[in-house]
């Protein structure tokens, strides 16, 4: 369901393709096992676990076109349109939970990785933590953009998201149009993935490119049309998989993004050797990506990497933990919603150090409430 980890030389979308036959077939599998089974219980309503910070978390959806900009990947398409979700610190609860994704995105999504053994519609039910009804707390907020991984929607990372606002940050989610299985529109529109046919020419850098230019754009956006919520100086990204090769280069284009965390994100294109001085996270599954350890090298400024032993690709995102509530299995090896307990405090420690200047020793030294989590140190071979 995702960009396999691969050297600069191998062409992501066919990595794609074979990592999601391989993940089909895995699927069914433990499907069919579970249904073969008298006492398996049925699959519950899934949910993301509730964010833990402070404030109540508001949501809303913000429909972008770029006038300036030819949609790179459907030119006949016209100008370049986005949809962001939206999400920020609540002054209360609301009524309204926001959706998690339609029924129509859900089956597409399924459909678009050749599951069947799940209804269509299991994604668009999940239960969220965000609210439509309710209204930002005063004052400037921090703001954080997510860009997901290769085909994965922008809700993808609902769950990280609603953990920062509950925290007093602001973040922009970014469905980056034509290169997911589905992205609905307010008029009604669903497009779909003009990229995972494996037919762009030098894919890796081109979308890093043009999804560094998504964020620089929806940046101008939020800070023209919403600068009363959002601190300009204030600014950092976070990527998972292919959004995380995508952090590099837009902190190198756009001086704006002050600090960046790559989930799972072989970087396709690389850093200039002249380096990046702007503080880097790498949060990976393993340690083995010859480009990071490439780039690693290249990252001048504050930087960590931190493993997590157990975690598969989908760990770095939702699906991990609701593909375990619907029954399904992607190998992960952190059990029920762990993946989302160790994900989110890393990264809001991270932001939290260099967005707000407080301190977080959770980044310095391992800690015994997340003995999955290791440090990696390329330069001694090894993660400790």
């Amino acid at each position: 369901m995702s960009i396999e980890h691969a050297t600069p030389a191998v062409n992501p979308i066919k990595r794609f393709r074979q990592r999601a036959r391989g993940l089909v077939v895995l699927l069914v599998v433990a499907a069919a096992a579970s249904m073969c089974t008298a006492a398996a219980a049925s699959p519950g309503t899934p949910y993301l676990p509730a964010p833990t910070g402070p404030h109540p978390v508001g949501t809303e959806f913000l429909h972008l076109t770029d006038k300036a900009r030819q949609d790179p990947w459907v030119p006949r398409a016209g100008a370049r349109e986005l949809m962001v979700s939206l999400w920020y610190p609540a002054k209360s609860r609301g009524e309204r939970r926001a959706p998690y994704m339609t029924p129509k995105e859900s089956e597409l999504l399924l459909k678009g990785h050749g599951i069947t053994s799940v209804p269509p519609d299991s994604f668009s039910r999940t239960k969220t933590n965000a609210y439509t009804d309710v209204r930002p707390t005063g004052g400037r907020h921090p703001l954080v953009v997510l860009s997901p991984g290769m085909a994965w929607l922008r809700s993808s990372l609902t769950a990280l998201a609603e953990e920062l606002a509950s925290r007093g940050y602001v973040v922009a989610g970014i469905d980056h149009t034509y290169e997911n299985l589905a992205t609905t529109f307010p008029d009604g529109r669903v497009t779909t993935c003009a990229t995972c046919n494996g037919e762009v020419e030098d894919f890796g850098r081109r979308v890093v490119e043009s999804r560094a230019r998504d964020v620089s754009f929806v940046l101008d956006e939020l800070i023209g049309k919403r600068g009363a919520l959002i601190d300009p100086s204030r600014i950092a990204m976070a990527g998972m998989s292919l959004g995380g090769a995508s952090v590099g280069e837009t902190m190198l284009t756009d001086p704006r993004v002050r600090a960046g965390a790559d989930l799972d994100g072989t970087m396709f294109k690389p850093l200039p050797e002249s380096g990046l001085s702007r503080p880097f996270l790498f949060f990976t599954q393993n340690a083995d990506d010859a480009t990071l350890n490439r780039d690693w090298r290249r990252l001048t400024g504050w930087k960590r990497w931190f493993k997590v032993t157990g975690a598969v690709h989908a760990s770095f995102a939702d699906y991990d933990l609701l593909t375990q509530q619907l029954g399904l299995d992607f190998g992960s090896k952190l059990a029920g919603t762990r993946s989302a307990e160790i994900i989110r405090p890393y990264v809001a420690a991270f932001f939290d150090r260099h967005l707000r200047d407080r301190p977080r020793p959770l980044l310095d030294r391992p800690s015994p409430r997340y003995p999955e989590v290791t440090f990696c140190t390329p330069e001694q071979q090894a993660c400790h």
